[in-house]
């Protein structure tokens, strides 16, 4: 898988960037920086001039490579899930037994992220907490669904309907699949947050993932076993 891994490139759609900052040296910073600045202090004081500042460049060059903060944050939550999908596909990879393969899909996409040495100028780790902080406020605008038209949240949907389709494999007659999806993916972002930040009231002890507490929910609510 890593092998594989190390021929990866990100696609992101083009619509949310004006350049395309993987074709640059300082577009690689922008993204390394961004994100570094973002776990600092947070995206509601996150600004181009702040981020200028920490790369030594000036603002107006950020401002050729995205429209504004909103789209580079699209951006970094789309790199993100696209990653997480090569992930679940490697995972996935040759593997027939349905419930086997949805074990380890729950696996990929619950799990504590580690620091993948193959994109040297993202810290994934980092990124990780950004998404669990900040996702949420990509798409929870008034824009929302234009956003939605111009193909913004694509890798994130696709994600969601692989797993809702390795759901359907294993229990064909599961009429909710979509909402147990979102449940998985979106759930695993929350409870991690709860860990973080509202001990008193998270199941999850400090260096633990969610996975088990979904695999547990998915495949009960499914009435199968992953051992079967």
């Amino acid at each position: 898988m890593q092998k594989l891994l190390s021929n990866l490139k990100i696609t992101i759609n083009e619509n949310i960037f004006l350049k395309d900052p993987e074709s640059s040296d300082l577009g690689k910073r922008i993204v390394e920086n961004s994100i570094l600045l973002i776990d600092q202090i947070g995206f509601d004081d996150f600004t181009f001039k702040k981020l200028g500042a920490k790369i030594g460049s000036n603002e107006s060059s950020i401002y050729r490579y995205f429209e504004n903060k909103h789209n580079l944050l699209v951006y970094l939550a789309s790199w993100y899930w696209s990653w997480t999908e090569y992930q679940l596909v490697f995972a996935i990879n040759n593997i027939a037994d349905p419930l086997k393969k949805l074990d380890l899909a729950i696996e990929v996409l619950t799990k504590t992220t580690t620091l993948d040495s193959t994109f040297k100028h993202i810290d994934e780790v980092v990124l990780k907490r950004i998404i669990i902080h900040e996702y949420s406020k990509s798409y929870l605008t008034k824009q929302v669904d234009l956003d939605n038209d111009e193909g913004y949240f694509s890798i994130y949907k696709r994600l969601v309907i692989r797993l809702k389709e390795l759901i359907q494999e294993a229990n064909k007659d599961y009429k909710y699949a979509f909402c147990l999806a979102n449940t998985v993916i979106e759930g695993s972002l929350h409870q991690q947050y709860l860990k973080d930040h509202f001990k008193s009231i998270s199941g999850l002890k400090p260096n633990e993932a969610p996975t088990e507490f979904y695999k547990d929910l998915v495949f009960n609510t499914l009435n199968i076993s992953p051992n079967e």
